[in-house]
């Protein structure tokens, strides 16, 4: 199945590099580290989504925004993608989940040069609209997810 997948922030998982207590500051985020500079590991996770078969709908460079107002940002890319096959099944438990939906997925270098990768995690999204009923969903976007995530940090 098809599923939504749209990110932003990956703890640990099997196969995925560890993570650094943290590297992601808001509550109901996960991060995982990087072996690949920001662009390459935006690069590599667009072409996962796209080999999965999920829309790209947006890629935003935060560092070309900061640049061309004269500010200084390390790189910092989002990626938004899904498709209606994970997200309405999310939607149809909490139909307010919408307003996060299509998920992002956020690469970011840090102050010490290690690359980040993170997404929102999915049971967080869902609780924080009162979605309780809702495992089978997100059990779904959340496996998507870090096999997305594990394929686009991996060396």
């Amino acid at each position: 199945m098809r599923l939504l997948i749209a990110v932003v922030l990956v703890g640990t998982h099997a196969g995925c590099a560890s993570t650094r207590a943290g590297a992601s500051a808001a509550p109901g985020m996960k991060s995982v580290r990087s072996a690949h500079d920001v662009k390459t590991t935006i690069d590599r996770l667009e072409a996962a989504a796209r080999a999965r078969g999920l829309n790209v709908f947006a890629r935003i460079d935060h560092a070309g925004g900061a640049q061309r107002i004269g500010k200084s940002l390390r790189p910092t890319e989002v990626l938004i993608f899904g498709n209606p096959q994970g997200g309405t099944p999310l939607m149809e438990c909490a139909q307010t989940v919408g307003i996060d939906l299509p998920l992002k997925a956020l690469a970011w270098r840090d102050a010490s040069g290690v690359v980040w990768l993170g997404y929102a995690e999915t049971r967080a999204v869902v609780d924080r609209h009162g979605g309780g009923g809702c495992q089978p969903a997100v059990d779904n976007v959340t496996r998507a997810l870090e096999g997305l995530v594990a394929e686009a940090i991996k060396p």
